[in-house]
């Protein structure tokens, strides 16, 4: 049930594959780099000719890599291990040509090791194990050695006066710190690396789980839904045929008894036959949900015109409430809505919520206004206020929020809309009242909005 809502990898193949070119072109010029120091600043006499023809061997393997990034065909596991691969070829190379395993920076091999180890599954980092301990070892048998290092800092005067076995031990000394200072970059490099990749593990581990946490409270969120679905089916199943009697017994009770006999008792059955009407209404709508609600879905609408049929509905039931509207006069976008018969209903039941509890005097306010592609609304009353213990509850379960309701109608207008990847939250005002901010989807157009939508509420 969870296989539709886990979330994907946020890391696909080909953009693995872009690291790769990217990290190889940095490795290139970190090369690059290197020779020219060696040779010009250290006056170290490396083989160049050979050192710069594998340097363009990698460019020209990573030249490919670019054009294979511009192309539609899947990247697969198999390939990834095949670029990882030529790059420890690479780097065997150059080691080979610059004193094998007495390099210092034989811990480069340690980078394409920790990237497989990341991005690919775990047989492949044990083949790229064996593939750089073998290279490994066959650099300390098999190696074109470092030539000695010159004191070429000296002046001739005192190197000629200097004996053999000084010179020597000043060649032992300069190599001895090159070689140190070798591997004290190289350790810090590799301890960089290592904390770079274990903490970008652990924080894509932390948000899978985060992700995996939301998708679970989804699913109990949708089971509770359904659950309420399957209710109130058998609720408008099973209240039908008590409606349908207590209407006919009003029918009689109004024949019984005439208006200018009986006035009051008239009144009072007008107002049972009125709601006992209204009882129906809504029982058809639930009855009706698995197929007319289903149709109507979909239809697409300008938000201005979707919303004023929303208000239009709701003040059908609510003429006496006092309406506050604001529509956000710089809104010029025609943006169009999914005028989903069930988001109509969570915003009414908002509506009748802020009516409810709201001031007499100061009525509801509503404001909307909407970008290219979110439409905003505020829906404010002026009661007094939802406690904070029923706000942490609202939109995670079923509570009970007024004495004469069952408390479920905030909870299926969150999960509405959240199912329409929208958002609501509820907030106190500090003066009084209940502020309801809820944020939903638009579908836009670039057409400006006609000059007849700004009096559509009216």
């Amino acid at each position: 049930m969870l296989t539709h809502v886990l979330p994907k990898s946020t890391i696909s193949a080909l953009e693995h594959l872009q690291w790769l070119f990217i990290l190889r072109n940095i490795m290139l010029a970190s090369e690059s780099l290197l020779i020219i120091i060696s040779v010009y600043g250290l006056y170290i006499d490396l083989p160049q000719e050979m050192l710069w023809l594998a340097v363009f061997a990698t460019g020209a393997f990573n030249l490919y890599t670019g054009v294979r990034l511009q192309t539609d065909d899947p990247v697969t596991d198999i390939e990834l291990f095949s670029q990882l691969c030529v790059d420890v070829l690479a780097i065997a190379s150059i080691l080979y040509l610059t004193g094998g395993a007495s390099n210092p920076i034989t811990w480069v091999f340690l980078v394409p090791l920790i990237i497989t180890a990341i991005i690919l599954p775990q047989s492949y980092a044990w083949h790229m194990v064996i593939l750089t301990t073998a290279m490994y070892t066959l650099l300390i048998r098999f190696n074109i050695p470092l030539p000695s290092i010159e004191p070429h800092a000296l002046q001739a005067e005192a190197l000629t006066a200097m004996n053999t076995h000084q010179l020597h031990l000043m060649q032992d000394k300069h190599y001895f710190n090159l070689h140190i200072f070798g591997m004290w970059f190289g350790f810090v490099f590799s301890a960089a690396l290592v904390a770079f990749f274990v903490t970008e593990l652990a924080n894509t581990l932390r948000e899978r789980e985060r992700r995996l946490a939301e998708a679970r409270e989804n699913a109990l969120r949708n089971e509770r839904v359904v659950a309420l679905g399957v209710l109130a089916a058998s609720a408008a199943h099973d209240m039908g045929t008590p409606l349908g009697t207590m209407a006919i017994i009003t029918h009689e009770l109004t024949q019984d008894y005439p208006a200018h006999r009986h006035p009051e008792l008239h009144r009072d059955l007008a107002i049972l036959q009125q709601q006992i009407l209204r009882c129906k209404e809504a029982l058809s709508v639930m009855s009706a949900s698995g197929g007319e609600m289903r149709a109507e879905s979909g239809a697409s609408m300008s938000a201005i015109e979707y919303l004023d049929s929303v208000l239009n509905q709701w003040r059908s039931r609510n003429p006496s409430t006092k309406l506050n509207l604001l529509i956000n006069p710089a809104t010029e976008i025609n943006a169009k809505i999914i005028a989903e018969q069930t988001l109509t209903h969570s915003l009414i039941n908002v509506l009748n919520n802020a009516a409810e509890v709201t001031s007499a005097s100061k009525g509801i306010d509503f404001h909307a206004e909407w970008d290219q592609q979110t439409l905003y609304l505020r829906i404010r009353d002026y009661g007094p206020g939802l406690p904070e213990e029923l706000l942490a509850s609202i939109g995670k379960q079923p509570v009970n929020s007024s004495k004469q309701g069952l408390g479920v109608g905030l909870f299926l207008t969150c999960t509405t809309i959240k199912r329409l990847n929208g958002s609501i939250e509820f907030h106190t005002e500090p003066s009084g009242g209940t502020s309801v901010n809820i944020e939903l989807p638009l579908l836009f157009t670039e057409d400006s909005m006609d000059t007849d939508h700004e009096h559509a509420f009216a």
